[in-house]
């Protein structure tokens, strides 16, 4: 009779520690107090496709199709980490930023494409930025004219500059105005983040 009591307190006892190492192993749940906002930083950046510095206007007949204004593109690759610091999941909704050559603002890109990141660990996110000549002069000759002359310079020469310049990674591109927006369990966390390259 003893020794079945005694095996009864002893299951028991077992029971109650299972049961707590079980919780003590379950996932923190984020709230409103133990979410921090996941930390963002530029890890490289590539010059994926350079077509040299080149720039038509409509009035040039073209070899085939339609004559219009063109220019030479650029595609800039940017590669993120994103640091989970929470000990629980949480998914990257977007992340959006802007890139400056050499202190000037010339395009606004962004992602859409949503992934987890789990607890404590770090994931990365490529996003690519593509310019064109023709673009990027348009946007110059709006934001930029007075501050090209203050420099010296002039748009046309900026251009041929950063062109020729960029695929030797010789021009400091910048990620400015970056945010990132994350979310836990219906809770959001902006994260904002800036970089210059090289």
């Amino acid at each position: 009779m003893q020794r079945k009591r005694i095996w009864r307190v002893m299951g028991c006892v077992l029971t109650i520690l299972f049961m707590l190492s079980g919780c003590a192993g379950m996932p923190a749940k984020p709230t409103e107090k133990n979410f921090q906002a996941p930390v963002v930083t530029l890890d490289n950046m590539e010059v994926t496709h350079a077509f040299g510095y080149w720039y038509y206007s409509k009035k040039v007949a073209p070899t085939k199709g339609k004559a219009d204004d063109v220019g030479a593109p650029l595609d800039l690759a940017f590669t993120f980490n994103l640091k989970n610091p929470n000990p629980f999941p949480v998914q990257m909704e977007s992340l959006k930023f802007s890139v400056l050559f050499e202190e000037f603002e010339l395009n606004t890109v962004s992602t859409d494409a949503t992934q987890w990141i789990p607890p404590g660990m770090t994931n990365q996110v490529r996003v690519h930025a593509h310019f064109d000549v023709r673009q990027s002069l348009l946007s110059l000759l709006v934001t930029g004219g007075f501050k090209l002359k203050e420099k010296g310079t002039d748009a046309w020469s900026a251009l041929e500059k950063w062109w020729t310049g960029i695929p030797n990674y010789e021009i400091p591109v910048t990620v400015g105005g970056g945010s990132a927006v994350f979310k836990a369990d219906g809770l959001v966390k902006v994260s904002t983040f800036e970089a210059t390259f090289p």
